[in-house]
């Protein structure tokens, strides 16, 4: 039922709204977008009932986002992270924590949530981060600066990650701090000017003697790293289904074109090597969206999905890219005009690649669960 609501929000909603979304990032478009999906419950998929969620598992979510994607990238990566902040609070806060901001997140009321982990100089290595939170009686205070911040224009509440104990070994003194956008010195910079996913913001977050109760430590002290990294994994499970959503979407739209494009006199579709480009591709697409089910079995099951998630996530990402960029060759010309949307699926999935830990990160990570 949840793949079946979010295919049909995708194809009346998102997808006509898609390219006016990208040409002009248009921000009241999005906001509607995303305040629709919330009133559908897709903003709190994994989230009790209690707290305003829908109370799904990983596999409904992965099913939506790889919906959602075929309509509209921009805003299924605000869906994504905004449930990745909505799980992280769920996970580790305090019940206040939750009360706090689970129902606001879950009904759409804050718009977003934002997932403040990287910086200019951490970013595949977030353990470098130079972002400090110190602690000042019944506070702390937040001293940094956050980079490529996905929703932060539109964030009610941001998780953020600080060094607490600067003298720890690596990894080992950073905490994690829930902040409201309100809060005084917190300030989120212009959005950057990007290749694709355009009306989705990205943004600087900086903080300057940001002071925060006490009470926002989110978690354990000094446990924030683990937390990150617990986090990402599943956060990998949404950016890899959202990228095979993209690449089906360029895939049928190729499709349906060579089957109707004469050359030489028959369709494109006839020709041997055309057919077996798309037989490889959507093979590939196949193997990844069971791969991205099988990462979320396991975490529905609570049993451990990192090595899982991240074979997941590199198979989607980087054979969604193939995947585009050939369904754009198979349309030639008309592929690379703003007339189809060929140009804009490429140029949104190029990032799945990059965001939430990079392939070759991810390769990292399977190479140390098979040796280690």
């Amino acid at each position: 039922m949840i793949q079946e609501t979010a295919r049909q929000f995708s194809q009346s909603v998102l997808a006509p709204r898609a390219a006016q979304l990208d040409r002009e990032a248009h921000r009241a478009l999005l906001t509607d977008n995303l305040r629709q999906l919330a009133e559908l419950g897709f903003m709190g998929l994994t989230i009790d009932e209690q707290y305003g969620g829908t109370h799904a598992d990983a596999v409904a979510f992965s099913l939506a986002l790889t919906e959602l994607g075929r309509g509209c990238a921009s805003t299924a990566v605000t869906v994504s992270v905004t449930n990745m902040v909505a799980e992280v609070i769920q996970a580790v806060g305090s019940e206040a924590q939750k009360q706090q901001c689970l129902p606001p997140l879950c009904s759409g009321e804050w718009l977003a949530g934002s997932f403040c982990l990287s910086e200019s100089g951490a970013g595949s290595d977030p353990a470098s981060m130079t972002t400090r939170a110190d602690r000042d009686g019944d506070h702390w205070v937040l001293n940094g600066c956050k980079q490529w911040i996905t929703s932060a224009e539109y964030a009610g509440i941001f998780v953020v990650w600080a060094v607490t104990d600067p003298q720890a070994d690596k990894g080992k003194g950073i905490s994690c701090f829930l902040v409201p956008a309100d809060t005084p010195g917190l300030i989120i910079g212009p959005a950057e000017d990007k290749m694709g996913q355009k009306a989705s913001a990205t943004n600087e977050v900086r903080f300057e003697h940001c002071r925060i109760p006490a009470d926002a430590l989110l978690g354990p002290i000094h446990q924030g790293y683990k937390i990150a990294v617990t986090e990402l994994a599943g956060g990998r499970i949404g950016i890899g289904s959202m990228a095979l959503g993209i690449a089906l979407a360029a895939l049928d739209t190729a499709r349906d074109y060579v089957k109707e494009r004469v050359q030489f006199g028959r369709p494109l579709a006839d020709k041997q090597g055309l057919q077996w480009m798309l037989a490889e591709r959507y093979t590939e697409m196949e193997a990844a969206r069971l791969l991205l089910l099988q990462a979320a079995t396991l975490k529905a099951a609570g049993r451990p999905f990192g090595c899982e998630a991240s074979m997941a996530k590199w198979m989607a990402t980087e054979k969604g890219n193939r995947a585009c960029y050939d369904a754009l060759q198979l349309m030639g010309g008309n592929g690379y005009v703003r007339d189809f949307p060929l140009e804009r699926y490429a140029r949104d999935i190029r990032v799945t690649s990059i965001y939430e830990g990079t392939s070759e990160i991810q390769k990292l990570i399977i190479a140390r669960h098979l040796l280690y």
